[in-house]
């Protein structure tokens, strides 16, 4: 009888360490994991309505990956990020624990916080990667995710931030604050749109809009008065029903999407576009969608910035190879590809600085594209996420007071 307690003991530690070993990044030498990962398959899962990104990610990383370390990456483009998220969720309630097909995420926000707070992420992986040299921790939006600790669950691979798009040619002298385009909005009825949220577009300019009306950045940064939260939201949604009649078709109807945005701002139906990308004009002049005559801009007050990351499930069937792309998403080759707008003109998630003098060159000589702002003009008028809790309530009271009270 004791002599089967000692069995279902040993078998209960094996089967506890088994799932930690899931869940858990155990430190491992490098060369280890680079030689584990040979073979292996990645499934990275991310958002496929940009086609900028797609082109980086199949034209440039799953090539590299294969002749560097004999990784295939098979991108599995999404809509919506928070649908895997849902699945994963319910896989670890179901209780499988590995060979998940999900091996990479591009997540972020709200979609972060709901896998960190049910345990749905293997790490802290990201202080593992050699090329984590390169990335500043300390910087406010690599540290934290919409005001989610990030605690090297995840992996940066971009950074991001709001640009106002316009044609010189049609709007010469574009408003230049938040205030100035709401009238000018109510001045030229049917010229502008924003995409429905929760598609990401469309939720910040809801973000821009509530830190506009409550007077307020910082003070969102921490744990607010939720009564003081629900006067700045409710203004926000009553300033956004006010302006709806305003909007391209009398505000009956919202873009799906960024890309019908663009769309309509190409065919003169709107007069401004807006991108989380501040190359992303440069790009489609160059792609022949946009004219010559487009260029950007940034309010007075700044824009809202953010990093963009990739994590790794706890169930991931080809963990090794995950940790190894994203590694690779933020070595200097890689990185200097995304900047380049023949590929997709993202910003660097690393610190340039923390490069050699060859490396710092090749970023300064690279061509920002003939919309593109100066990235020390970006820098110098960043505005911060919020908290993921004021995103997802304030997407959803858009729905409730600004959507469906039309």
């Amino acid at each position: 009888m004791k002599h089967k307690k000692h069995l279902n003991l040993i078998v209960i530690i094996t089967l506890f360490y088994g799932i930690l070993l899931h869940t858990q990044a155990v430190a491992r030498p490098w060369t280890e994991i680079v030689d584990s990962a040979k073979g292996q398959t990645v499934d990275w899962y991310m958002w496929g309505g940009s086609p900028a990104a797609n082109t980086y990610v199949n034209g440039y990383v799953v090539p590299e990956m294969k002749r560097r370390y004999d990784i295939t990456v098979r991108q599995v483009p999404i809509k919506d990020i928070s649908e895997i998220v849902s699945k994963i969720l319910v896989e670890k309630q179901a209780g499988k624990n590995s060979d998940g097909k999900v091996d990479l995420m591009w997540i972020n926000g709200e979609n972060f916080r709901t896998c960190k707070r049910n345990d749905l992420l293997f790490g802290p992986f990201a202080d593992q990667l050699p090329n984590g040299k390169y990335v500043d921790w300390t910087r406010p939006s690599v540290k934290n995710d919409f005001g989610e600790p990030v605690e090297g669950l995840e992996s940066p691979w971009g950074s991001a931030q709001v640009v106002m798009i316009y044609d010189s040619g049609r709007t010469p002298n574009p408003p230049r604050s938040l205030g100035d385009l709401i009238a000018w909005i109510r001045e030229n009825p049917g010229r502008f749109a924003y995409p429905a949220p929760p598609d990401f577009t469309g939720s910040v300019f809801v973000r821009h809009v509530f830190y506009h009306v409550s007077g307020e950045v910082q003070l969102w940064q921490s744990n607010s008065d939720p009564e003081v939260f629900d006067t700045a939201a409710m203004a926000t949604y009553s300033l956004l029903k006010g302006l709806a009649p305003s909007l391209w078709r009398g505000g009956r109807t919202y873009p799906e999407s960024p890309i019908r945005l663009a769309h309509l701002f190409a065919d003169r139906e709107i007069d401004f576009a807006f991108s989380y990308h501040p190359a992303d004009a440069s790009k489609k002049i160059h792609d022949g969608l946009y004219p010559a005559s487009v260029r950007t801009f940034i309010f007075d007050e700044g824009t809202i910035s953010n990093t963009h990351f990739v994590a790794i499930p706890f169930n991931a069937g080809d963990k090794e190879g995950a940790m190894i792309l994203a590694d690779f998403l933020i070595s200097p080759e890689a990185q200097l590809a995304k900047a380049d707008q023949e590929n997709w003109g993202d910003f660097p998630a690393i610190e340039v600085s923390r490069l050699n003098a060859g490396w710092r060159r090749k970023f300064r000589d690279l061509p920002l594209g003939i919309a593109t702002l100066p990235n020390d003009v970006l820098q110098a008028h960043q505005l911060p996420e919020p908290p993921s809790e004021i995103l997802i309530e304030l997407e959803k009271g858009w729905q409730t007071h600004v959507l469906k009270a039309r």
